[in-house]
């Protein structure tokens, strides 16, 4: 599928700062059909903003029919541009992601969301993905309940409350109340089905933190799928400069799992979610024996 490729800019105002944030934005076309319908997909980039990886893989998701619009997150401190993938780059994006307030990221939702809806082409459903930084934001999306589908990429901070300011960082299992960290208001997102996906080699969430959220989504009672690949590392569906974690065999199976989901749940036209669970059948045929 063909598809254009622009961008807009959107005034968003969080913590009493009002700043313009510029959206990426990667449209599906149908030759002749200039009002074909297809869903929305929030893309969220690493801590690099949307670099040439990100940009990539934004034109993958809109060229199987989905309006791709990826916001460039550090708005609050610099331009749309993206940081370089070099020591001083990774420096500063790391230093960005934890001054920019919850609230900031929780408005830039919002504001695409909103853009999405108003896109000539949309249908109204709305996904999101992202990687790393954005694979957390992906998932915080959902807290915005017109987001339905979300899947993450190895996504980082969450399973010890280390994203926007903080005093320290905190894996603790419990629920920490009044918190606004995305491990604590887990919850609040049964509007949308999750797909998390992870490296078993990834550094930046151990296996304890993977432990952790998993347990934390099913506690919270949330649809979700987890996948964990022995031998992935950090960063490998990201296909420049990843210090030899690129996989791309990998990266294929795991864009299968994100056409899975998005397609039935954001292409599918099923009516109203009956939300009460269907009974198993349970088999009570045990080692060959009745």
């Amino acid at each position: 599928m063909l598809f254009t490729e622009t961008h807009v800019d959107v005034t968003t105002v969080a913590n009493g700062k009002e700043t313009s944030m510029r959206i990426f934005v990667f449209t599906p076309t149908v030759p002749q059909y200039p009002n074909a319908k297809f869903p929305g997909v929030l893309l969220f980039s690493e801590i690099y903003q949307v670099s040439g990886p990100v940009a990539r893989f934004a034109r993958l998701i809109a060229g199987y029919g989905y309006i791709v619009a990826a916001p460039s997150s550090y708005h609050d401190f610099t331009g749309p541009d993206p940081l370089p993938y070099d020591g001083p780059g990774t420096d500063q994006g790391n230093e960005w992601k934890i001054t920019k307030t919850l609230e900031s990221y929780d408005e830039d939702v919002k504001k695409t969301v909103d853009y999405l809806l108003t896109h000539p082409n949309c249908n109204g459903r709305i996904g999101a993905t992202g990687m790393c930084l954005g694979g957390h934001l992906a998932v915080r999306a959902a807290l915005d309940p017109r987001i339905s589908a979300v899947v993450s990429f190895f996504g980082t901070d969450i399973h010890c409350r280390s994203l926007g300011p903080h005093s320290a960082r905190n894996a603790s299992p419990a629920t920490i109340p009044s918190s606004n960290h995305t491990l604590d208001r887990l919850p609040e997102l049964r509007s949308a089905e999750f797909a998390l996906i992870f490296g078993v080699q990834d550094t930046h969430v151990p296996p304890e933190g993977r432990d952790l959220i998993r347990a934390k989504f099913r506690e919270a009672g949330l649809v979700t799928s987890f996948y964990e690949f022995a031998w992935a590392q950090h960063a490998f569906i990201r296909d420049e400069l990843s210090k030899g974690r690129y996989d791309p065999q990998i990266t294929k199976v795991c864009f299968e799992v994100l056409l899975e989901l998005f397609g039935r749940v954001l292409k599918t036209e099923v009516g109203d979610r009956d939300a009460t669970p269907k009974e198993l059948e349970h088999d009570d045929e045990v080692d060959g024996v009745s």
